[in-house]
């Protein structure tokens, strides 16, 4: 298992004048599974997104360390891996081109046989080959799974992850994390009951409403 953390201080965010939540503070860490629950709207998606440093909070701060040294946001991709309904996949690739492509960009060596295994446990290995646009919205959300593990991540960060996932995709989804969960930090952003069971502990977003004043 990693000694992956991550620490959450006082975040408040607002989009204009709308409160999303407010006062934030929480400690994640590895070898653990945790649940960021709400309603549609609730600001699911915009804590992960600011926990992943793709968005920035309105106040406080994200702190990310590994091993206990803090990591540099310039860096954080290295260790980051994120799977949601939003991520952007190249139609006009296959699979295996879509992952060796992403390794490119992130500026790590694509390997092969990570990729075989994986495209194998999420039952993707015989279309591997075909061009994504010809994939279903299940087959391509299982493949943004691949995107997410193929560098061996210490931080998954999960935002509803299994949009568009029948019965059998889901347990699939639910093997691997819990499986990940052994040796890395995992944050699920999701209002669904079966993806929250598997979280050790859930962050309610509903008690972060209070009205502060900017």
């Amino acid at each position: 298992m990693t000694d992956y953390t991550v620490e959450l201080n006082n975040l408040i965010k607002y989009f204009g004048r709308r409160l999303i939540f407010d006062g934030i503070s929480f400690s994640f860490k590895s070898g653990n599974i945790y649940g960021v629950s709400g309603p549609n709207g609730s600001g699911k998606s915009t804590l992960v997104k600011i926990i992943a440093d793709v968005i920035s909070p309105t106040r406080g701060k994200v702190e990310h360390k590994f091993g206990g040294k803090k990591i540099e946001y310039e860096e954080l991709h290295n260790y980051l891996g994120f799977v949601s309904p939003y991520l952007f996949l190249y139609d006009e690739f296959t699979a295996e081109e879509n992952l060796s492509y992403s390794c490119s960009i992130r500026g790590v060596k694509f390997n092969k046989e990570r990729s075989d295994h994986l495209l194998g446990q999420l039952n993707l290995f015989d279309r591997r080959n075909d061009l994504v646009r010809g994939y279903s919205s299940g087959m391509k959300q299982r493949l943004k799974f691949i995107f997410a593990l193929i560098h061996n991540p210490q931080l998954i960060i999960l935002d509803e992850p299994t949009s568009n996932l029948d019965n059998p995709g889901k347990e699939i989804v639910y093997g691997i994390i819990s499986e990940e969960s052994k040796k890395s930090l995992i944050i699920i952003a999701s209002n669904e009951d079966s993806d929250l069971s598997l979280c050790n502990e859930v962050i309610e977003l509903e008690k972060f409403k209070k009205q502060v004043t900017k």
